[in-house]
């Protein structure tokens, strides 16, 4: 079974402030580039099984305007995944169901790029300006030939990466 793994930086968000960085909403750039993004995300993957989103309120304002042009099945909000490093966020999706096949995480830098990079199979192009950090609303998208029990360093292939703008 083919799986697909969407690895979403939230879209741009306002500074921080006396709100905290949890509470931080989307700029209004940060608005127009999620909506940019869904159809993108939509063409690129199709429909999503699962989508993990961090429950800062970045990524769920990010989540909704994406998902406004996507199917997604089940998605869940986690305070787990605000503060996951790679490594927690592999373990999140090393316990996905096994029939899942497509899963959208809309998380945080540098945790994002890290983990794509962490997974990826290849060192090229792709690889080096991931390892360098993904700006707003970029998204990877990994191809994982193995069960989710079994995903782990090196054994996706990261294809792509999406931006809203062309």
């Amino acid at each position: 079974m083919a799986r697909t793994l969407v690895l979403l930086r939230h879209a741009k968000a306002e500074p921080e402030g006396d709100l905290g960085d949890a509470r931080r909403p989307l700029a209004t750039k940060g608005r127009k580039q999620a909506t940019a993004l869904g159809p993108r995300l939509a063409e690129a993957v199709g429909a999503v099984d699962v989508a993990l989103v961090s429950s800062a309120l970045r990524t769920t304002e990010t989540y909704r305007l994406v998902s406004q042009q996507l199917r997604v099945r089940e998605d869940t909000i986690s305070d787990e995944l605000y503060e996951a490093g790679p490594r927690q966020v592999l373990a999140m999706l090393q316990a996905l169901d096994a029939g899942t096949s497509t899963v959208l995480v809309v998380g945080h830098e540098p945790t994002m790029s890290h983990l794509a990079h962490l997974l990826h199979d290849a060192q090229d192009d792709l690889a080096r300006q991931v390892s360098l950090g993904i700006p707003t609303a970029a998204a990877c998208v990994l191809e994982v030939p193995t069960a989710w029990a079994d995903l782990d360093r090196s054994t996706a292939h990261l294809h792509q990466l999406l931006r809203p703008e062309g």
